[in-house]
């Protein structure tokens, strides 16, 4: 797995460009005046100036008075996730005025389309967020080569949330299901890349392909047509 970079990182926690120039500085060198700062970062005093008072505001950056002198010190690194945890805790105070203020229109016949890791992510949390009991064809166990963890958290949300699944797969297929009692096979050559989701009145259809891509179909007839296709195939596959 590849390293992942502390910019990289800070960056998706919003801080800017120049805030993450200061704090790696003070982080990898320590107690510094503002102007020395500035030198190693290649940065203007003025933004240096800025970047260290928007630190300073986020908890993250702290200093100290040596005679008339200010000598700036990035907090540990597990301030962090403290400054994550009051980012939640904010968010959390105002979704409710949020859902009160909320006036989404849906779209009938809605089509989502999702790519990457994180794409696919989002539609299995939508599997659970949706609550409804899943069928589906074409596992290969894509999830468990591609995912492990978090295809054990998956797993672990359906129980909790009991959502009841019923799959249709390839005999030899290598990994064994969840609940065999509620698995049907189909003849071994019938082998393919995508995976078919049917939950409520959603059809999300999975493309394991090197970088996967995924779209959530939102429709009642479409959804209803693929079940009643789902249990076609379920009264005439082996038990």
């Amino acid at each position: 797995m590849a390293k992942i970079k502390p910019e990289r990182v800070l960056e998706k926690l919003g801080f800017s460009p120049n805030e993450i120039k200061v704090y790696l500085v003070l982080n990898d060198h320590g107690s510094s005046k503002a102007g020395n700062v500035a030198n190693i970062a290649s940065l203007d005093r003025s933004s240096c100036y800025n970047a260290l008072k928007t630190l300073q505001e986020k908890g993250l950056v702290s200093y100290v008075m040596i005679g008339k002198v200010k000598w700036f010190q990035a907090t540990g690194p597990k301030r962090l996730l403290d400054y994550i945890k009051e980012q939640e805790e904010d968010v959390k105070a105002v979704l409710p005025e949020l859902h009160a203020r909320h006036k989404a229109v849906k779209i009938k016949g809605q089509v989502r389309l999702f790519k990457g890791t994180k794409g696919v992510k989002s539609v299995f949390q939508d599997i659970i967020r949706t609550g409804k009991n899943n069928l589906v064809f074409g596992n290969e166990s894509q999830l468990e080569e591609r995912m492990p963890e978090f295809q054990l958290q998956f797993v672990r949300q359906l129980k909790e949330s009991k959502i009841f699944v019923r799959e249709i797969v390839r005999e030899g297929r290598g990994a064994k299901t969840n609940n065999p009692k509620a698995t049907r096979y189909v003849p071994k050559g019938i082998e393919s890349p995508v995976v078919t989701n049917i939950y409520g009145e959603k059809i999300a259809i999975i493309i394991w392909t090197d970088i996967p891509e995924a779209i959530i179909i939102e429709n009642a007839a479409a959804a209803k047509a693929y079940k009643n296709f789902f249990e076609f195939m379920w009264q005439n596959a082996k038990k």
